[in-house]
């Protein structure tokens, strides 16, 4: 006999994590009671919610992002936008979506990775290069209909 598969889980990359994106994951979770469970090197206070859950990692490089594809699983979603830790979740058939609202695809991410590859090439050898926009009003928006859209597709 098999057992049924797990529902659907969102797992959230939370060191980086605007606020602001985490109050929308905390709406659509309670509103779709999807299970959302932020993982950082603090602890981040979730509330009571039986859908709401927060893992607090060690200190240290990639410790949070290792804990992430431990537990994630195929079909899941990943909120970050470390491309890296996109590139393990989707090759682990999971989906990635980062804070200004982009999915990270099997199509899209190895050419996101040397992008990101030769940015830091470029600021290692003293280039200024800047740093990512404001997060804005747009990014903000366009992230709660990339995972209003992902969960009506993805949970039926």
């Amino acid at each position: 006999m098999t057992a049924a598969p797990r529902p659907l889980q969102l797992w959230v990359d939370a060191d980086a994590c605007p606020n602001v994106i985490k109050d929308i994951l905390f709406r659509a979770a309670e509103r779709r009671q999807v299970i959302c469970t932020l993982v950082a090197n603090q602890f981040i206070p979730v509330g009571k919610a039986p859908w709401l859950k927060s893992i607090q990692v060690p200190s240290g490089f990639d410790v949070a992002d290792d804990r992430i594809v431990e537990l994630i699983q195929p079909g899941d979603l990943a909120i970050t936008a470390d491309i890296p830790l996109a590139a393990k979740v989707v090759e682990k058939g999971a989906f990635a979506l980062n804070p200004r609202g982009t999915f990270y695809t099997a199509e899209n991410i190895r050419q996101r990775l040397t992008m990101r590859n030769f940015m830091e090439e470029l600021r290692s050898n003293g280039v200024q290069t800047g740093g990512p926009a404001t997060f804005s009003q747009q990014d903000r928006t366009a992230f709660a209909n990339a995972l209003d859209r992902f969960l009506a597709q993805h949970l039926k």
